[in-house]
């Protein structure tokens, strides 16, 4: 599959996102219902770990701090575009957000979450940043069928 984050293409990646040596997020595209399913680690600014998202269920979610909204389940021959948001409770802005473009491509044009070591990491348009580490802006890379690592 083909992930986008901002404007960088991942090409031949496997749906799974490392930040900092550690899998944060997995996303899947189940193709029975056309479904996009996001798996994902989310942390706050000390590295406390506040959530766990598995295949769109909570696992916990400390406060229920996050919320997840997501495109109905449809069939392949009559999918509407696929979706999932995930808002930030406690700031009101969206923590992850993707969207499915085409089969095999899925596209993160927001994100807004802490690693497992308290790092920022963004998601804008126009980049991904990993604060004080990497800025990635308009790059392709071919991550032959592993996951995307940053960082």
């Amino acid at each position: 599959m083909e992930l986008t984050l901002g404007s960088n293409s991942f090409r031949n990646s496997n749906g799974v996102v490392k930040l900092q040596g550690k899998e944060q997020i997995v996303l899947e595209l189940r193709p029975v219902d056309h479904q996009l399913m996001l798996t994902m680690d989310l942390y706050d600014s000390a590295g406390t770990h506040v959530a766990h998202l598995r295949r769109n269920s909570w696992a916990f979610n400390r406060d229920n701090r996050f919320a997840l909204t997501a495109s109905p389940p449809s069939l392949p021959l009559f999918a509407s575009p696929t979706w999932l948001k995930l808002t930030d409770s406690e700031t009101g802005e969206i923590a992850f957000e993707a969207r499915v473009v085409q089969d095999n491509q899925i596209q993160v044009p927001n994100g807004k979450f802490y690693t497992h070591s308290g790092q920022l990491f963004e998601i804008t348009s126009h980049l991904c940043r990993l604060a004080g580490v990497v800025t990635l802006f308009g790059d392709v890379f071919d991550v032959g069928g592993g996951a995307v690592v940053i960082g």
